[in-house]
Formats: structure tokens, C-alpha cells, sequence
């Protein structure tokens, strides 16, 4: 048998790498960054006794503030008139009358007064709906028209979303819609 030999087939050579590191210096650059602050705008402060005219520009920030707080403050009369309602309402349900004529007369007068109840939540979610657009800016436009409502109907209705001509065009509409 023949002998085989191992040969070294690698060649161990040193291989030198010559590394050059440069250290480059960042120069530091200050930038100024224009800050552009929001002005924050502070509430504006009227009297109890503002009353909106027409001299001034229509729905400034005084009308706004002004319909505002007349809106706010209307809310919270009827929550608290609802409250008292249904829990003087719900006192009232334990007397239970023996006579057929006083339970009738005490089932319409709880009837009607839940219709006033029910009346007063609708006028709570329109105030409510008022109030976004005094905060959207869109209070005093008409919503079909984008006009100008008016102070006086606003003063008679805070509530109101459509001019005079829109709302009357509104109401033809349902009345016509309501006879089919």
C-alpha cells in the first residue's frame, strides 16, 4: 500500500491591514428654531348686565362669550328642573290611590309632566349642539345658508341654526311633508 503523505495546500501568509482612523470634529451649528407660540386667547370678561348691539362687529368675542355663558347657564336651569322633576315624580309613584278617578288624574298628570321632562332633554341636546358651534366658530350663521342669524332672534332663541327665510322655509316644507 502506498503511503500518503498530507500536504500543507494552505499557505499561512500575514495579511496587514493598515487602518487609518480620522477623527473629524463637529463643529457645532446652533440653529434657531422660530417658535411660534399659539396665542392662547384669554377669556373675555363682560358684565352681567352685557347686552349684544348691533353697532358691534356681529359674533365678536364679546357675542361669543356672551351667548356662551347665556347658553351654559340655561343648561344647567333645566338639568336641575329635570332633576327635581323625576325625583319628585318617583316619590310619587309609592301613593297609590284606592279611587279610580284620582289614579286616572295622577296618570295623566305624571303623562304630561313626562312629556315636559322628554321636551326639556331635546332643548338640553340643542343647547349642547350650540355650544359646539360657539366653540367651532359657527355660531350665528345659518346652517343651511351660512347668513347671519340676527341678535334679536338669537336674544329670543339662543338655540336657533337657521335664519328667518331658512326656518320658514323649513317649517313650509314640514307642513307639506306632514299632509301625505
Amino acid at each position: 500500500m502506498p503511503k500518503i503523505s498530507k500536504s500543507s495546500t494552505k499557505k499561512t501568509t500575514p495579511k496587514a491591514k493598515k487602518v487609518t482612523t480620522t477623527i473629524k470634529r463637529l463643529t457645532k451649528t446652533i440653529k434657531k428654531v422660530a417658535v411660534t407660540e399659539k396665542k392662547v386667547k384669554s377669556p373675555i370678561k363682560i358684565s352681567k348686565n352685557y347686552i349684544p348691539r348691533d353697532t358691534e362687529k356681529y359674533m365678536c368675542d364679546k357675542h361669543l362669550s356672551f351667548f356662551k355663558i347665556k347658553l351654559t347657564e340655561w343648561k344647567k336651569e333645566l338639568v336641575k328642573a329635570n332633576n327635581e322633576a323625576l325625583y319628585h315624580g318617583s316619590m310619587d309613584d309609592n301613593s297609590v290611590s284606592a279611587d279610580i278617578v284620582d289614579q286616572a288624574s295622577s296618570y295623566t298628570d305624571k303623562t304630561v309632566e313626562m312629556k315636559a321632562i322628554n321636551r326639556q332633554i331635546k332643548l338640553i341636546s340643542k343647547i349642547d349642539h350650540a355650544l359646539l358651534r360657539v366653540k367651532n366658530g359657527t355660531y350665528g350663521f345659518c346652517a343651511e345658508t351660512a347668513e347671519p342669524i340676527g341678535l334679536k332672534r338669537l336674544m329670543a332663541r339662543p338655540v336657533a341654526d337657521l335664519c328667518i327665510a331658512a326656518q320658514e322655509k323649513h317649517e313650509k316644507d314640514e307642513k307639506v311633508y306632514a299632509d301625505d
